[in-house]
């Protein structure tokens, strides 16, 4: 109705007033009960959000107290400021745990979505058995990373396993997947693919089930290619959910201890020692509480860094 008077009714909601009596305003909540109504919710959360800061506040706040001091499991130290981040940021063991970690997420999310995200297309098909295939390839993630790792221990970690016997037989010799640098960090960011992958294909499963079909059948009635589909309607249409599953993955790949530990403990020569494991290492072996918990504050940092950049891009999505 541009251009158009509107009724006298609708011109009267528009301005509050009531469409027919007196035309006085609508009456509104009184501001004191308001505040009431705030105070008695606030009453009523203070319990957990006390709870809350006990159980996160709290040891947050030691821990950075922690970081700044030389001391140990039992006793804080001495106050000796940003000492250990200094010498934890010139020692090259952490830039190469810094940099196997960089290598590990990058191969954890994109490869893990990249799987995710082509199983997941694959499951709108109609294929046979489709929901007891979705239940088996959920396995790897349901399974607990206990098994999964021995698992792979059975498949690769010593000259007799399946693995090593079959590239020996093929022609490629006496091939140590663990006992070989390269091929430990490899079998590392391979096998936190195969555990990762299911989360990825649930994500992408429930955002490609809000694309409307019928999107896809207007661009394949005006010519366009799968690709084009995929390129031009299914990955903007995902484009949330994708960010999101990248930050989260994100913060698993960066936090994966079991994964690391129970597969390799970190070697060989520490060729797959990532931060989290540098930093157990540093605590709990080491005994040096202070650097220790410097090198996991600095993993924070940059996973908040990281969680920001891909906060925007989820924002400007919503904005489109």
């Amino acid at each position: 109705m541009s251009g158009q008077a509107l009724p006298g009714g609708l011109q009267k909601a528009r301005r509050g007033v009531g469409v027919r009596g007196s035309g006085r305003p609508l009456p509104t909540t009184p501001r004191r009960k308001n505040h009431r109504g705030a105070l008695t919710l606030l009453l009523f959360a203070l319990p957990s959000l006390i709870l809350l800061l006990l159980i996160n506040l709290y040891p947050l706040l030691y821990a950075g107290m922690q970081s700044v001091r030389a001391g140990n499991l039992i006793n804080l130290g001495k106050f000796v400021g940003l000492t250990n981040y200094v010498d934890v940021l010139s020692t090259p063991e952490f830039w190469n745990s810094a940099l196997f970690t960089l290598i590990f997420t990058v191969t954890g999310v994109f490869g893990s979505w990249a799987v995710g995200l082509a199983l997941a297309m694959l499951l709108r098909t109609r294929i046979p058995a489709g929901g007891l295939f979705k239940v088996l390839l959920l396995l790897p993630w349901v399974v607990p990373v206990v098994v999964s790792a021995t698992s792979w221990n059975w498949l690769v970690a010593t000259p007799q396993s399946p693995l090593p016997r079959l590239a020996e037989a093929i022609g490629f010799g006496n091939v140590l997947f663990l006992a070989d640098p390269t091929l430990a960090k490899i079998t590392v960011c391979i096998f936190k693919v195969w555990i990762s992958f299911p989360f990825m294909m649930m994500m992408m499963s429930s955002a490609l089930a809000s694309v409307d079909v019928n999107v896809y059948e207007a661009a394949k009635v005006d010519g366009a290619t799968g690709w084009q589909s995929f390129r031009s309607i299914t990955m903007p249409l995902i484009a949330r959910s994708t960010y999101i599953s990248w930050i989260l993955m994100t913060i698993f790949c960066v936090n994966d201890f079991p994964t690391i530990f129970l597969l390799t403990g970190g070697g060989p020569v520490n060729a797959t020692t990532s931060l989290v494991v540098m930093a157990y290492r540093t605590v709990f072996q080491n005994f040096q509480t202070g650097p220790g918990v410097a090198i996991a504050f600095l993993m924070t940092l940059v996973l908040v860094i990281v969680s920001v950049v891909l906060y925007r891009q989820i924002r400007k999505v919503n904005i489109e």
